[in-house]
């Protein structure tokens, strides 16, 4: 097999190394769920012999090498380049030819310690408000159904607590005829009062219905009867933040842009710039970096944590699971042809893993990287220890 070996770059510091030292320091002192232990676990053993794995051989040289495999933990820093990849290739057949915008919809700083109080309620409600607020705009102001994708992040740059949801939205949608394309405005989607209003309005109710059904019993700030209370009056003198960037011209560059985001974890092994026994130092925003505990990386590192089962990539409107083989086939033949001017194929993905993981990593797993030669399997490594679950 002809082919150059191209040096495939790696962290000099990871995660799993914080975790292996540190875990123990952190559940000394914090109370871990069930889902961030087994997270944690995964993290360690990714990649390493417990895992197990199988051992290469070059035909040419005899240069022997040991894959180990993946925890394919969906919070592991080392695991979510080929997910993203294959992610875009399954979605790429949905996306619709259209400009498309990206908006981002904060949850205020006061629901935060009910968020981590009751993340699958908070983050459920914030997914189903946002994807809601987006296509009943597009009902009453465009008379169309749009086609909305939502991601949920949780975090800021230095690992604090920050409940957000990047959203991507077609500029216009399939009429209610079904007959037309209605195409929105370039300059905005709607107008940012009027988004944020909708979704503060969604958001109590939503709140208001888990608090009569006792669902948020126990949280410290309700046990004063007059705690909700406050928070709704709260809340409702609040302009929720609300952002929305230039739309993107191509299909192709939507899934691009968005694939960086759904299988984003809350910190990336490249951007830690020094582990010590006593310091972390990682980069933040516009060059800057910051530097703390350990344990304390830790600590906020496990807030992002999602629950178990939970959903954080969510469709509405024409990209909901149910309008893929109606009304979203319908707009698709509305909008072709003739095709837009600014629209452009999107282009085909590698076919397999192997193809992936080269255009990821400049390297090609099945050629040696010493004499470039073919790299066969010769035997498979058990597991030293037992998988996570």
């Amino acid at each position: 097999m002809a082919c150059s070996p191209a040096p495939a770059g790696r962290a000099r510091f990871e995660v799993a190394d914080i975790v292996r030292q540190h875990r123990h320091e952190l559940e000394a002192m914090v109370t871990l769920t069930g889902q961030q232990r087994r997270a944690l676990s995964a993290i360690a053993l990714c990649r390493t012999a417990a895992l197990g794995g199988h051992l290469e051989a070059c035909r040419s040289c005899g240069h022997e090498y040991a894959a180990y495999n993946s925890c394919r933990d969906r919070h592991c820093p080392k695991c979510q380049a080929l997910a993203q990849e294959q992610w875009i290739a399954a979605r790429s057949e949905r996306v619709l030819p259209v400009p498309h915008y990206h908006v981002v919809f904060t949850l205020p700083s006061q629901l935060r310690g009910l968020a981590q109080f009751q993340p699958k309620l908070i983050y459920d409600a914030l997914l189903h408000a946002t994807g809601d607020t987006l296509v009943e705009l597009g009902q009453s102001r465009l008379n169309a159904l749009m086609g909305v994708t939502l991601v949920l992040h949780t975090w800021t740059r230095e690992l604090h607590q920050h409940p957000h949801v990047h959203a991507i939205v077609s500029c216009g949608g399939l009429a209610t005829d079904a007959a037309r394309w209605v195409a929105s405005s370039r300059k905005y989607l709607f107008p940012l009062k009027v988004m944020g209003s909708l979704l503060r309005a969604k958001m109590m109710a939503a709140l208001s219905r888990m608090y009569a059904n006792g669902q948020l019993d126990g949280f410290d700030d309700f046990r004063d009867p007059e705690g909700f209370d406050r928070l709704m009056c709260k809340l409702n003198t609040l302009d929720w933040l609300t952002y929305v960037k230039k739309p993107f011209r191509r299909a192709r560059f939507v899934l691009q842009y968005l694939g960086r985001y759904t299988h984003r974890v809350a910190i990336a092994n490249s951007r830690l710039i020094n582990v010590t026994d006593d310091r972390v130092t990682f980069r933040t925003k516009n060059g800057k970096t910051a530097s703390i505990h350990p344990v304390e990386f830790l600590k906020r590192f496990v807030q992002h944590v999602l629950p178990p089962g939970f959903v954080k990539i969510r469709h509405y409107g024409l990209y909901a699971g149910c309008h893929v083989h109606n009304q979203l086939a319908v707009a698709r033949n509305v909008l072709t042809p003739p095709a837009p001017s600014h629209t452009a194929p999107i282009p085909d993905l590698p076919a397999s893993c192997f193809d992936q993981l080269r255009e990821l990593t400049g390297r090609d797993p099945r050629c040696c990287p010493l004499c470039g030669g073919e790299m066969v399997w010769i035997a498979v490594l058990p597991p030293s220890a037992r998988a996570p679950p």
